[in-house]
């Protein structure tokens, strides 16, 4: 077993006191003699300059008494020590930098943060490859920081490169970090995650007030959020610090848990991908389609055409439908509902229904209106759930509808992060998601964070094992931008979709959606959600992973 802490403080502008605290609460974590200690993100200033200049004469130096004597402390305490600070680069760059610090206080790795977060775009200078992986005797880690677990490229990029442990260094006042954005990055990959996070203003205290009401915001909100955790593979929190004050949490893991990749139906969801349809992925240009509808009706059900029928006609635009509860045939199956028997549920109305359907070796996923079928969509994964499943799909097919640009996300492609964000590179406004429940985290994390890291609203309908409607809808709030005006109080949740789930025994559930919103994918100013993802991370993820073999040419 591996020791494992995370340490959460808050840093100022005084550089001499950072250091003391930083010391200090190092001194405190070596208490509990763990084998690595995780400290936040900008622990040497506070991240707020006059100017460049100024960033670049408060940021340290490689060597420097600020990191030297971390390195010290590592050395002393005989642990690893990742830390995240500012750094001035010989060619005159200043970066957000994540810094692993050995036992023997050797520096063995270094990672400059690729997406930078609003006003940092305006002080530093980001990184131009990859996060570095130093293997270690503990395991193999990967660096990161704040921001870049805010998108899945990043961190997707250290797993598929076949990192154990990830560590992230956060200087967040948003609350879905520690809800959302920290345990999906554990979950999707499979992978440990050790995050601090800072406490107390992120912005200069003297200045805080108004800041605060110039934004409209409460001054507390402007802290840092806290809620410091280590996360395990299946996205379990084993251990959380407070929302507020200095904190050290400490757990034992076993690192080596981080090797295996399957799924509990054997699907090893690393060697599952498949790289060469994420081409796509590397076009990281602004939107180009207009927006959508400001709002539609949505709606999740069970397969049953009476039910789609009422639905229908009391307005809903989109109903989807949990996956294999359609078939082709005029005479379906018990709990399942044929293409003709939804066509005539829909006469007179113009909603459209999606459902997913067996078609020999293939799971297809099938867009129905009132005239019959509009569109296919092929399952683009093979996972062990269905062992006939082996002709896939070669791409995502985007449907131009009235009120916007919808994908079908069809069974087990929900699993995979790179399927929406293939989505959102096409400028989808929704997608709609008939799938099967797997794993928890799959809908408590990653459908959540499919819509926050993409600006995807998603209707998604399964069942459970008692046949009971499964099905959520995740909504894009129009609240999402910091620092512009917001239509409800600022509650420190950012990216977070508007949730509505289906409740007990219920067979729907129904919300509106809002196309118009994924037009806008500006998290802060000069921080693009897609348009903004790192492309050195991108390619990393349209090579093969290790663990898997070359995948045989489609027929």
């Amino acid at each position: 077993m591996t020791r494992v802490a995370a340490v959460q403080l808050a840093a100022g502008s005084d550089v001499a006191v950072n250091l003391a605290t930083c010391l200090r609460l190092i001194d405190d974590a070596a208490a509990h003699a763990p084998d690595l200690v995780v400290l936040p993100e900008f622990c040497n200033h506070l991240s707020w300059y006059a100017d460049r200049d100024h960033a670049h004469r408060m940021a340290c130096r490689i060597g420097d008494r600020f990191l030297g004597a971390i390195a010290e402390r590592a050395a002393r305490h005989r642990m690893y020590v990742k830390i995240g600070v500012t750094l001035a680069r010989e060619d005159g760059r200043t970066t957000g930098t994540s810094l692993l610090f050995g036992p023997d206080g050797a520096l063995l790795g270094q990672s400059d943060k690729q997406i930078l977060m609003g006003a940092e775009n305006d002080h530093l200078d980001p990184g131009d490859s990859d996060s570095e992986i130093v293997d270690t005797p503990l395991g193999r880690i990967g660096l990161y920081a704040c921001m870049e677990g805010v998108i899945c490229e990043v961190t997707r990029s250290l797993a598929v490169r076949g990192a154990q442990l990830l560590l992230n260094s956060l200087n967040s006042f948003a609350t879905d970090e520690a809800s959302l954005h920290i345990p999906v990055r554990a979950a999707e990959n499979k992978v440990w995650v050790v995050a601090a996070n800072k406490v107390g203003p992120l912005l200069p205290e003297d200045e805080l007030p108004s800041i605060a009401a110039g934004l409209g915001v409460p001054p507390d909100r402007l802290h840092g959020a806290g809620e410091s955790q280590i996360v395990a593979p299946d996205g379990t929190t084993v251990a959380r610090a407070p929302a507020r004050g200095e904190a050290v949490i400490v757990a034992d893991i076993d690192i080596g848990l981080a090797d295996d990749k399957r799924r509990p139906d054997g699907t090893d969801v690393l060697a599952a991908r498949r790289p060469r349809l994420y081409a796509p992925m590397l076009d990281i240009s602004p939107r180009r389609a207009p927006a959508g509808a400001q709002t539609i009706p949505a709606a999740a059900a069970l397969a049953d055409p009476g039910l789609i029928g009422d639905i229908a006609h009391s307005g809903a635009a989109l109903i989807v439908l949990p996956a294999l509860t359609g078939t082709a045939s005029a005479e379906p199956a018990p709990a399942t509902v044929s293409i003709p028997e939804v066509a005539a549920a829909l006469r007179g109305t113009a909603a459209h229904v999606v459902l997913s359907l067996r078609d020999g070796d293939a799971h297809v996923g099938v867009l129905v209106n009132a005239e019959g079928v509009v569109g296919y969509q092929r399952q683009l994964h093979r996972t062990e759930r269905h062992p006939w499943l082996s002709d896939l799909g070669d791409a995502l097919e985007i449907f131009d509808m009235s009120w916007g640009r919808m994908a079908l996300v069809v069974g087990d492609d929900a699993l995979f992060p790179e399927t929406f964000r293939l989505a959102a590179v096409r400028d989808a406004d929704v997608v709609a998601v008939p799938h099967a429940l797997g794993e928890p985290w799959e809908t408590r994390l990653g459908l959540p964070e499919r819509a926050a890291e993409n600006r995807l609203n998603i209707v998604a309908a399964a069942v459970d094992s008692t046949g009971a409607l499964a099905g959520s809808i995740y909504a894009l709030s129009p609240d999402f931008t910091l620092w512009t005006a917001w239509s409800g109080p600022f509650t420190g949740v950012i990216s977070t979709p508007q949730v509505t789930s289906a409740p007990p025994g219920a067979d729907r559930v129904q919300a509106d959606i809002r196309p118009a919103q994924a037009v806008n994918r500006a998290v802060s100013r000069g921080t693009d959600l897609v348009a903004g993802r790192p492309a050195a991370a991108v390619s990393a993820l349209l090579r093969e992973p290790a663990t898997a073999t070359t995948e045989p040419e489609l027929p």
